[in-house]
């Protein structure tokens, strides 16, 4: 079984990891209810999905 032959570096394991990160989901504005929305989801506060009523909401 292969063993590595130095031990890797603290810099060089980093620069490997850097790139395991998180990004911020994108947003979009639901053009009904201009409310910020997930792209291709339902609307959470009208309950609209490309112009058609999909769920009933309960009014505050």
């Amino acid at each position: 079984m292969p063993v590595p032959k130095r031990k890797t570096s603290k810099a060089k394991a980093k620069s490997r990891k850097n790139h395991w990160k998180l990004t911020a989901k994108s947003t979009a504005k639901c053009p009904n209810c201009s409310a910020p929305v997930l792209s291709h989801r339902v609307c959470p506060s009208c309950g609209y999905y490309k112009g058609k009523a999909v769920i009933k909401v309960k009014a505050d």
